[in-house]
């Protein structure tokens, strides 16, 4: 939809800047549409077929911010193909890291809801694909978006074999992920939830990453590491109100490339938000520097945020205590 954030200058401008970095040496790989099997692991079958029928009728309006067109099919399950494909690559060994930059966005789409511009919950589908047939026991999703994504916590709610870890701001839409939705049932204690005040940046990031995330993630051990990688993060970003800059993701996927290694799980991110074409382009350079090896970890300040953060996620995960 003309004048929409949402749309294909987004990757335009990724590929420019890569392409002129020589794509920082990463194997490119085209994303395969996924199959109605893979999409039914997170989303009904009605769900799907709605979409389906929307586009081909010629699109049209899903709610206030969220629009189909008749290529929103084709490209949402090339989206969610492209992450599945992802994960097959890095649990067959292939690579150490990926990085599946696609659109539109999905941690926002939930089992029979697209919204916030997400059709299908692309790394939903890779983690439940990584689960269902790779081989997985264990996967760990951190989504550092803007926005808190809502449709990833639905899926898996109830699960314990995905720990979704949020990082987003707090007091915005969707108005989800408070710190006590901690998930139910089986999957209590498996959904973390880290909203941050308004302005953070990096400190505050890498604080959560030093005492939350880590030690969770040693204590889980997770098979194959998954980031929601959401830029609307970035300080310049026309949708959101935090902090961090393209250097910041940098170093922060450097913590998580590290934190991969450890584990001897591979580490792979899926592209989200970020609507300020410029400062997304850098973000994602930066992510897949990191991630390709580039940089070097560093010691992470202490917050406040972190501090309480830890201190609460304890009462699940006794090795955030420090």
């Amino acid at each position: 939809m003309p004048g929409h954030p949402e749309s294909p200058p987004r990757l335009v401008a990724i590929e420019r800047r890569l392409e002129t970095e020589g794509w920082l040496g990463w194997e490119r790989r085209e994303a395969p549409a996924a199959s109605k099997a893979e999409l039914e692991l997170v989303h009904t079958p009605r769900h799907i077929a709605a979409i389906r029928e929307l586009s081909e009728s010629g699109g049209g309006a899903i709610d206030v911010e969220t629009y189909a067109g008749p290529a929103s099919y084709r490209a949402a399950a090339h989206g969610a193909g492209g992450a599945a494909a992802m994960a097959r690559a890095l649990l067959a060994g292939e690579a150490t890291a990926g990085f599946s930059a696609l659109r539109p966005p999905g941690h926002h789409a939930e089992a029979e809801r697209a919204m916030g511009f997400c059709l299908f919950d692309s790394i939903a589908v890779a983690a439940a694909l990584a689960v269902a047939e790779l081989g997985a026991a264990r996967v760990l999703i951190l989504d550092w978006d803007v926005h808190h994504g809502n449709g990833t916590e639905a899926i898996f709610g109830e699960r314990d074999d995905v720990l979704l870890i949020t990082i987003q701001q707090e007091g915005i839409w969707p108005g989800t992920g408070l710190p006590e939705d901690i998930g139910s049932g089986a999957g209590a204690g498996f959904t973390i939830n880290l909203p941050v005040p308004a302005g953070s940046g990096r400190d505050v990031f890498l604080s959560l990453l030093d005492r939350v995330v880590a030690p969770v993630a040693g204590e889980y051990g997770p098979d194959l590491i998954l980031i929601s990688a959401g830029y609307d993060s970035h300080r310049d970003d026309p949708l959101g109100g935090l902090g961090l800059t393209s250097e910041d993701f940098g170093q922060m996927s450097v913590e998580v490339r590290e934190l991969g290694a450890r584990l001897g799980a591979p580490v792979g991110a899926v592209l989200e938000g970020g609507y300020a074409p410029p400062a997304l382009a850098a973000s994602v350079e930066a992510t897949m520097r990191a991630l390709g090896g580039g940089g070097e970890s560093v010691s992470a300040p202490e917050t406040a945020v972190a501090e309480e953060a830890a201190a609460r996620v304890a009462a699940y995960w006794p090795t955030a205590r420090g």
